[in-house]
């Protein structure tokens, strides 16, 4: 890969850090921990069938210049304000579960303080200043190191334990009682993120074609390199999950300091101490980049949102929802820092059940005549794209009716 297209890199990565999080460490960790490899099959199919909306969000970006919000604004005033309303009433939830799974790590790796809340403020502190001062441009250049450390880390934690674990069954497994197939729908919600990011990555695209003139072909490049990324690290920690934890006798803790000690215990115990910084790295450096981009993510959609729907220009925008978001980050966090699997369970459901919402606006933006024919799918990804819109809106139904 040449300079220039590591030049070109940048949104693709800011998606893979924004998806790698609570679905990768905690979910996949817990799937591969509860079935063995027996959810694979789940891993795979929802990456497959989430893949073409995701795609739209940097496509049309490149395709317009403008965030697929604008799309979302031409299908409708009424299709932003349900945007609007939804990302209000999840981004706190979102925000807050990362950043306890953040601070958790953070208090079990390091001796400053054990306590989770104090770990939270400082965290969201950081990041909130680096945001502040160094803007996109800072966030696009520490993502890559991140995800750089996060991968080989990760990749390095599945080597050690392949030789100290029992070879794992292939057979899938499909969840058959309620709780299993609540955990199920959890998992495959932020798997490999809610697709509301996909709208974030638009907006990111923008911010860096603004400084690097960016091609449709460097951005889809750009896009699957971070995809791929994610799907790796996800069978990664689903292996882990299954050669460290699978028929141990353990169970996790719901709280979040806990859950950290637990898992970092669990894999140190299983693989020896002197692995504990390269599983403590794998974990931090996950819900770091999630903790960073989600608070970055947010304010920006919410910023560019309010903008269209009141036709106003807000200079401060961001900085008014970035400070709004960390606010109410640390309220929620000192009612519920001991229910960190409640949070993340009725996050992630939540994200699944508004999987299709967010399926069919961009599968709407993207074939619109707002964009040329030359910048649309093919007709392939056509069928493919209703296929899949079809399926999440039979998972979400299958679901409900197991409630």
């Amino acid at each position: 890969m040449t300079k220039f297209s590591l030049k070109k890199l940048g949104p693709g990565l800011l998606f893979a850090g924004a998806a790698i999080g609570v679905s990768h460490l905690v979910q996949s960790t817990r799937a591969g921990a509860d079935f063995g490899l027996g959810l694979l099959w789940a891993l795979l199919l929802i990456n497959a069938i989430k893949y073409p909306f995701f795609e739209f969000g940097p496509r049309y970006a490149t395709a317009t210049g403008q965030s697929i919000i604008h799309g979302y604004k031409k299908q409708g005033k009424w299709v932003l304000v349900i945007y609007f309303l939804l990302t209000l009433a999840t981004m706190f939830t979102i925000q807050t579960a990362v950043t306890i799974v953040a601070a958790s790590i953070a208090s079990s790796l390091f001796d400053l303080t054990t306590n989770t809340v104090t770990w939270s403020i400082i965290i969201t502190g950081l990041c909130f200043i680096l945001l502040l001062i160094g803007k996109y441009r800072a966030l696009d250049k520490v993502m890559k190191v991140i995800i750089i450390s996060l991968a080989i880390s990760t990749i390095l934690a599945v080597i050690l334990a392949i030789p100290k674990s029992e070879v794992l069954s292939l057979q899938q497994i499909i969840p058959s009682n309620a709780g299993s197939i609540a955990f199920l729908i959890a998992f495959m919600g932020w798997m490999p993120a809610p697709l509301d990011i996909s709208i974030w990555h638009s907006v990111w695209t923008v911010e860096k074609n603004k400084t690097t003139t960016i091609t449709q072909k460097q951005s889809k490049f750009d896009f699957n390199l971070g995809y791929i990324t994610t799907i790796i690290l996800g069978i990664g920690f689903l292996s882990l999950g299954a050669l460290v934890m699978f028929n141990s006798g353990e169970s996790f803790a719901s709280g979040g300091s806990q859950f950290a000690s637990q898992l970092i215990g669990m894999y140190t115990e299983n693989l020896g101490e002197n692995t504990k910084i390269i599983i403590g790295l794998a974990a931090f450096t996950t819900m770091l980049s999630t903790t960073i981009t989600t608070l970055d993510g947010s304010p920006r959609v919410m910023h560019k949102s309010s903008q269209l729907l009141t036709g106003k220009k807000y200079k401060h925008g961001y900085l008014f929802w970035l400070i709004v978001l960390m606010i109410g980050t640390i309220g929620i966090l000192l009612f519920f820092i001991s229910e960190m699997g409640m949070l993340v369970k009725i996050a992630t459901i939540l994200s699944f059940l508004t999987a299709p919402f967010y399926a069919i606006f961009n599968y709407r933006a993207i074939f619109s005549k707002d964009i040329p024919k030359e910048a649309q799918p093919s007709q392939f990804m056509r069928y493919y794209s209703v296929m899949s819109i079809i399926l999440l809106i039979g998972f979400s139904v299958w679901y409900l009716t197991t409630l």
